[in-house]
Parts: C-alpha cells; sequence; structure tokens
C-alpha cells in the first residue's frame, strides 16, 4: 500500500524541452517533405500518362477514317476494273492492240488495289497497337492515382502530427515558426530570364508552405522554383529530382542567380538569389524565406536551360 502511494507519488513525466520539440518537428518536417515529393512526382507522371491517353484516342478516329477511306477505293478500283473486264473478252476477240491496253489497265487496277490494302492494313494495324496501348496507360494511370492516394493520406497524418508538435511548441516557447513577412528589401538587377525567375523567389518570401502548391497563396519547394521560371516562360516539373534530370549539371564554382540548388537527396531544391544566398519553400508550418546555401549540405547544382 506505502509503495502504491510513493508510485503514485513519483514525478509526472516532464514534457519535451522546446529543443527537443524542434529536433523531432525537423524530423517529421524532412519525412513530410520526402511525401509531398513522391506525391508530386506521382502527379507529374499521372499527367503525362493521361495526356498520352487523350493522344491516343484522338488519334484513333482519324486512323479509322485512313481505313474506311481505303476501303472505298479498293470498292472503287473494283467496280472499275468489273467494267473493263465486262469489255475484255469482245476486244480479246477482235485482236489488235485495244487488248493489249485493257491489260495493261487491268494490270495498274489491280496494283493500286494492292496499295489500298496495304493502306488498310497499316491502318488497322496502328489503331490495334494504340488500342492495345490504351488499355495498359489506363491500368497504369489506375495504379498512379492509387499511389497518389496513398501518399496524400500518409501526408495528412505527418501534418496532424507536425501540428500537435507546433502547439506543444508554442506552449512551450511562444512561437511555432518564423514570422510571414512579406520581403521588402532590395532586389538584385539580374538580366534576362534568370532575373525574371529570381525577382519572382523575392517577391514570394513570407507566402506561406502550402502542400503541392505552385502558387500564388503558397508554394512547396519545388512549387516554387516551378512558378519561378514559369514567370520567365520556362517549363519546369513539380518535383525536385525532376527537375535536376532537366537542369544542366554545374559546378558550386559556377553558380549564378537562378540556378537551382538540390538538397536531401533530392528531396528540396531552392533557387540560388546570389551572394551565397537562397530562397525555398521550407515545409509545413514555415513561409518561403531567404537561407544560406549551405543551410544543409547541397546534392547538387543545376542551370536550367532556358
Amino acid at each position: 500500500m506505502i509503495a502504491a502511494m510513493l508510485v503514485a507519488a513519483g514525478p509526472a513525466h516532464a514534457e519535451p524541452s522546446a529543443a527537443e520539440l524542434e529536433k523531432q518537428i525537423e524530423a517529421k518536417s524532412h519525412e513530410l517533405e520526402l511525401v509531398v515529393e513522391q506525391y508530386n512526382k506521382i502527379n507529374e507522371q499521372l499527367a503525362e500518362t493521361r495526356a498520352e491517353i487523350t493522344k491516343l484516342r484522338q488519334a484513333l478516329p482519324a486512323l479509322e477514317q485512313r481505313a474506311d477511306t481505303a476501303h472505298g477505293r479498293v470498292a472503287d478500283i473494283a467496280h472499275t476494273a468489273y467494267k473493263t473486264g465486262g469489255i475484255s473478252g469482245l476486244s480479246a476477240i477482235l485482236g489488235g492492240r485495244p487488248g493489249a491496253d485493257l491489260l495493261d489497265r487491268l494490270g495498274t487496277l489491280q496494283k493500286l488495289a494492292q496499295v489500298e490494302h496495304a493502306e488498310i492494313t497499316e491502318a488497322q494495324r496502328r489503331a490495334a497497337a494504340q488500342a492495345t496501348a490504351t488499355t495498359t496507360l489506363q491500368g497504369q494511370e489506375e495504379i498512379e492515382a492509387g499511389r497518389a492516394l496513398v501518399l496524400d493520406t500518409q501526408r495528412k497524418g505527418i501534418e496532424t502530427e507536425l501540428s500537435k508538435l507546433n502547439a506543444l511548441k508554442i506552449k512551450a516557447r511562444g512561437s511555432a515558426s518564423t514570422g510571414g513577412f512579406r520581403y521588402t528589401g532590395p532586389i538584385p538587377a539580374i538580366a534576362g530570364s534568370a532575373g525574371v525567375a529570381v525577382t519572382f523567389a523575392y517577391k514570394a518570401i513570407g507566402i506561406p508552405y502550402v502542400f503541392a502548391a505552385d502558387g500564388p497563396e503558397g508554394y512547396d519547394c519545388s512549387g516554387l522554383t516551378l512558378a519561378a521560371w514559369r514567370a520567365a516562360g520556362v517549363s519546369l516539373p513539380h518535383n525536385a529530382a525532376m527537375q535536376y534530370s532537366k537542369t544542366a549539371r554545374i559546378n558550386r564554382s559556377d553558380l549564378a542567380p537562378g540556378d537551382l540548388v538540390f538538397y536531401a537527396d533530392l528531396g528540396h531544391v531552392a533557387l540560388y538569389a546570389g551572394d551565397g544566398k537562397v530562397i525555398h519553400a521550407p515545409t509545413f508550418g514555415e513561409v518561403v524565406k531567404i537561407s544560406n546555401v549551405d543551410m544543409m549540405p547541397p546534392n547538387g547544382y543545376g542551370r536550367v536551360r532556358s
């Protein structure tokens, strides 16, 4: 009884310190970003798959029309051959060049018919191949859509955990994240498309991080770099690893404003703003901000092909 009372009177479990919460939030944020970038990649692939399905479906009527037209020409050739053949017997009896001319014409008609039959066969072959490809892509579309749904569910679970951690952080420290003040300082004058992208990124500072968003009310990391270069008329995929593949490899010493800097095993991307600084959308609960290029170890550098 006394032992039980002593246990009951023992010290309560201490709540994690602000520093411990920061570590937990950082770990969860990294986990979330990986899920978000996987989701973005699946969505990019899903969009490509759907575009290919649409392209194949749009091509089928033309192939069917091509086969129908060739069928019609074959019918016309057959009719002409029948009419020509109808007088060939009389011409053969009478002899002379007319009969030879008719045989030449029949031979020409036969060759034309063979060409049209080949056209029909090719059109039908291509139509069948496209129908098969469409069916395959539809199966792929279902798999990708299912994967996107799973990732979205994972993302919601992680965001719920982050919200709880942020609530504890507010309790322990009084604030959950950096402020969201918009940038009002000077923007470096940079020529060309890179200058447009950098200016866009500066103007996005202070806008909240939003999952899978590419503006204007929010951005995730690859959504920000996508939007910045989109403003300059250049298209990039909405995924850090895919952006890495689309850009030209450069060395650290060659970094120039507008280049992309990749982190976290290609799970995070930022826009180089010059003077050793990058602009990026960090993670859930944060806002677009300017940071040191070495905020974490870079994995690589990319120059956008504009």
